[in-house]
């Protein structure tokens, strides 16, 4: 059975959805089946795959949250042999307003991805920047969830929210969930601040922070704008690399 991992953090601009699509884009060069969910209705992701959101868009998460389609209505292949998405689109944002009155609308998600979970290895979500019900229902159908962090002051007072949510999902409708790890995204070594930061979350969580960290690399960042994963758009980056080291570890962590 695959593995379902959410890529989470309510505060934007940390690296959330550059994690979620190179750590899976890597997953697949490494031979691995990998599906990318896009959760959020910026749909950031789905351009950042060269799927750009198309206003007549009808097979999408939206309409899979809501019942109209099937998942395998929604899956689209990449560029990457092996990587399949599930693309997102504005729409999305009425979906929490439309399930209010589902039955188990926190589980729309994981009984939507039932029929496929078994034909993928790892399966990445990438949730959006806040805690609703999308949100929620990304951590009930997930059997883990990486937490980027940018190594900054206030990015560390935004977890006790998270945290605290992901408690609650482990109280009550996933008691199985576990916190893969901490990945320390965006990082640039000249800063003494982020070193300290770095330091203190590695004190603090210990082996639940990843020994990979991302560092600040304009090839990586310039990627999604050519709709393409870093490592086919500058395979020799540093912003390639880490994500490969990145991948190699979370693979290791699982075997």
């Amino acid at each position: 059975m695959g593995k379902v991992i959410a890529i989470a953090n309510q505060k934007g601009g940390v690296g959330k959805t550059t994690t979620a699509i190179n750590l899976a884009a890597s997953l697949a060069v490494l031979e691995k089946k990998v599906l990318i969910i896009d959760a959020d209705p910026q749909a950031n992701t789905t351009s950042g795959l060269n799927f750009p959101p198309e206003d007549g868009q009808k097979r999408t998460l939206y309409e899979l949250m809501i019942g109209e389609i099937g998942v395998r209505d929604t899956l689209v292949q990449t560029e990457i042999a092996g990587l399949h998405l599930i693309p997102s689109h504005i729409n999305l944002v009425g979906a929490e307003i439309e399930m209010l009155d589902f039955e188990d609308r926190e589980s729309a998600l994981k009984k939507a991805i039932a029929p496929i979970r078994d034909e993928y290895d790892y399966i990445i979500i990438d949730c959006s920047p806040s805690l609703g019900l999308i949100t929620i229902n990304n951590l009930v159908a997930a059997d883990s969830v990486i937490i980027p962090v940018q190594p900054e002051f206030f990015a560390l007072e935004g977890l006790g929210k998270l945290l605290q949510t992901i408690r609650l999902v482990q109280g009550g409708v996933n008691p199985s969930l576990t916190i893969e790890g901490f990945v320390i995204t965006m990082f640039d070594g000249r800063t003494r601040v982020h070193t300290q930061v770095v330091n203190e979350l590695r004190e603090h969580f210990q082996d639940m922070v990843f020994k990979t960290i991302i560092q600040r690399n304009i090839r990586l960042s310039e990627a999604p704008s050519h709709g393409k994963p870093i490592i086919l758009y500058d395979v020799m980056s540093n912003g390639s690399n880490n994500y490969l080291n990145l991948a190699k570890e979370l693979l290791d962590k699982n075997n």
